[in-house]
């Protein structure tokens, strides 16, 4: 585990865990859904960890690209299909640390899991007002490949608390939590206490809020998409700010476009590179 702390800001990394973010804290107070290290055996129970080199799902657990089907490795238990890749999954390693900061790496050669060789980096930096995060993902492979990132945040959800975004546009997903109809949206305004359906936003204007009794939190990035989701799991709201649609691999194969999509076509040695910032402060 690494600790990283700032001000009244406190966060632990779990680097063998997919590169996760196990916690956040403002003088105690849980600012994402929290689990300490030692009770943490999976990324997914994390309250955060990089979404490389696509987020959410694929249908079919498969790709066709280039006129090759490219099957994906299906996620288990109530996900049967592909989902986040495979770097949530695997160690990343530790590039650097110190009291405030860390940088960890994780590459990918091709193999049958995801065809396309790539490298990504992670930087975390702590300040005494917010975290922020910086993550590239590099085509490493021989030819053009599809890649995406983002992160899957866990934002603690506590009685009275109101989520508030500005998009263009929010698309409706099936029974299979793929997006299949885009409407034109305002956002979002609503009870953060209450069940949330899973959207996926566009044209997102970069912030997020969400308000309670004890904490205002702002999700801030240049990343134009973002996911809103029960997880689930108690006291937990999901935000997903991510460079591409959920399922964007599989409707670019099928004719979408891809700057409809959000989907990034690297050229060898072409890098993505996204940013998010995790602002936390006492309630007024």
């Amino acid at each position: 585990m690494i600790e990283l702390r700032a001000g009244a800001l406190r966060c632990e990394l779990v680097p063998e865990l997919g590169g996760a973010i196990a916690g956040l804290w403002l003088d105690g107070v849980a600012v994402l859904q929290s689990t300490p290290m030692p009770q943490l055996s999976s990324a997914r129970q994390a309250g955060c960890h990089p979404l490389v080199p696509y987020s959410n799902r694929v249908g079919q657990a498969a790709i066709v690209w280039q006129g090759t089907l490219q099957p994906q490795v299906r996620h288990p238990g109530d996900a049967p299909r592909a989902i986040h890749g495979m770097a949530w999954q695997r160690p990343w390693e530790v590039l650097e640390a110190d009291g405030t900061s860390a940088m960890l790496a994780f590459g990918h050669p091709a193999d049958s899991v995801w065809p396309f060789a790539f490298d990504c980096s992670h930087t975390l930096r702590l300040q005494p007002d917010a975290l922020e995060l910086t993550l590239a993902v590099t085509n490493q492979s021989g030819k053009a490949a599809p890649l995406g990132l983002g992160w899957r945040t866990l934002l603690a959800r506590r009685p009275g608390a109101r989520i508030a975004l500005r998009a263009g546009g929010r698309w409706e997903f099936d029974a299979d939590r793929h997006p299949v109809l885009r409407h034109a949206s305002t956002g979002l305004e609503a009870d953060g206490a209450l069940p949330l359906q899973d959207t996926c936003f566009d044209n997102w204007d970069g912030l997020l809020t969400l308000r309670d009794g004890a904490l205002q939190v702002r999700i801030r990035s240049e990343l134009s998409r973002i996911v809103v989701a029960d997880d689930g799991a108690p006291g937990a709201l999901l935000v997903e700010p991510v460079s591409h649609v959920p399922n964007a691999v599989h409707r670019y194969a099928t004719g979408a476009p891809a700057a409809d999509l959000g989907l990034a076509i690297l050229q060898p040695g072409e890098s993505l590179v996204a940013q998010m910032r995790i602002e936390a402060e006492p309630a007024a």
